[in-house]
């Protein structure tokens, strides 16, 4: 297995970036303090209404407590508050003078390790929580494999309940020492460790006196330091069609608008674009967006376009740059983290959602399967079950216009959907 030392961890916090929304996603085990940590990122910000405060508040004193249960403020489903665990992804929103956030509260439950990977695949960073006392754990190993696949570059350690070990360094150095050995494995080069107690809010908002020998930044301190990824603006030309219109007038029929989202890059007016899968060079006539024309759009914006000829297209086709094609691949290999509850079937065929195009696939070849413990790769002894990571050989009815998931998050993913039920059951990085 290739192993990547992992850089120095810097206690120094980064250049601020002046503009750019960060969302993070928080991972780790149960009762970790995911919840709690949000809760108390959310009131330190003054971000939570007066009267949930109050709701809170109202609640702790009806049930005999003294102290705000922050947890509640992220916890908003009726069974999460009964059985006291995250069960649905929790998104909030808050903001600091320096910078956005959008925060994902994902469950620590193996059951409902799906949500976690909704959650992580479009967030650049992640909190991964680590309790004090128990230290590093298997779901612990699980999310962070997870979000390293999902090309999450930027990750914090925070070992949290601190207090309940007395703020020992040599408690938090240990766990420090044993995550950094797992991450060096596994290819991640950027931790920031970060000793907190969500509960009291220690070294979360602010730093605390009750670690003096912690001379890093706090947890949100780091978090407005974080550098914004902006490769997808600096990748090459990625437009999947999502739709083709013809309008009509009292003049006649119009010419056909494209419309879309840019996966990746720019388009500007008068550029030559190549369509693939035709292999087909054109070039841009205009481009709208909400009935007002634009000279240029860029990576994530919905626009719709004109293209110069008579040309053959429909939804799924994509334009790309005609210096960085996108590869037309009728078998993809890729890393997948199963999340149906019935186990894979070879024999079955599977629908794959690829940007705007959906087609029917088999699996040719199980490549072998995730130790999460240990970052193995071993050969399957049994059926693909739900949270099982593997490597698989796919092949398509239909070619895909596809990228390396290092190069583009978008044009390198897909989903696996049941054809039977329409159910969401695995989820894949094109490597």
């Amino acid at each position: 297995m290739h192993v990547i030392s992992l850089e120095p961890f810097s206690l120094q916090a980064r250049p601020v970036s002046s503009t750019g929304l960060l969302r993070f996603v928080t991972a780790g085990s149960v009762d970790d303090g995911k919840s709690t940590l949000i809760g108390r990122l959310l009131y330190d910000t003054q971000s939570v209404p007066h009267d949930l405060i109050e709701a809170i508040r109202r609640s702790a004193a009806g049930r005999g407590g003294a102290e705000l249960d922050l947890s509640l403020i992220t916890d908003g489903l009726e069974a999460e508050r009964e059985q006291g665990i995250t069960i649905d992804v929790a998104y909030r929103y808050f903001a600091t003078p320096r910078r956005k956030f959008i925060i994902c509260d994902a469950p620590g439950h193996e059951q409902y390790t799906r949500n976690m990977v909704s959650a992580a695949s479009t967030a650049g960073a992640a909190v991964v929580l680590v309790d004090a006392k128990k230290g590093i754990t298997t779901q612990t190993r699980r999310h962070s494999c997870l979000v390293h696949l999902l090309g999450v570059s930027e990750i914090i350690l925070a070992v949290n309940k601190m207090d309940l070990v007395g703020w020992r360094q040599s408690v938090f150095n240990d766990i420090v020492a044993e995550y950094a050995e797992f991450a060096t494995a596994l290819g991640v080069r950027r931790v920031q460790p970060i000793p907190l107690s969500a509960l009291h809010g220690d070294n979360v908002a602010r730093n605390s006196e009750a670690s003096p020998w912690y001379e890093g930044p706090s947890l949100l301190e780091h978090l407005e330091c974080l550098s914004v990824d902006i490769k997808s603006e600096a990748a090459a030309l990625r437009f999947p069609i999502q739709r083709v219109v013809r309008p009509h007038s009292s003049r006649g029929i119009g010419r056909r608008i494209y419309q879309g989202t840019l996966a990746a890059g720019f388009l500007r007016e008068g550029d030559s674009v190549l369509l693939l899968p035709s292999g087909r060079k054109t070039r841009v006539t205009s481009i709208r967006q909400a009935g007002e024309s634009l000279a240029v759009a860029a990576s994530g914006q919905a626009v719709a376009i004109e293209l110069e000829g008579d040309l053959d297209v429909s939804r799924g086709d994509m334009l790309v740059s005609p210096e960085a094609p996108a590869r037309v691949a009728g078998e993809i290999e890729a890393q997948i983290c199963w999340l149906g509850t019935a186990a894979l079937d070879q024999r079955q065929k599977y629908r794959i959602k690829h940007t705007t195009r959906s087609v029917t696939g088999r699996f040719a070849e199980i490549l072998g399967i995730v130790d999460v413990n240990t970052l193995d790769i071993l050969r399957p002894s049994g059926a693909i079950g739900m949270n099982d990571i593997f490597a698989a050989k796919v092949r398509l009815q239909q070619p895909l216009i596809v990228d390396r998931y290092c190069s583009n998050q978008v044009t390198g993913s897909f989903i696996i959907v049941d054809e039977a039920s329409c159910l969401t059951v695995g989820a894949g990085i094109i490597r």
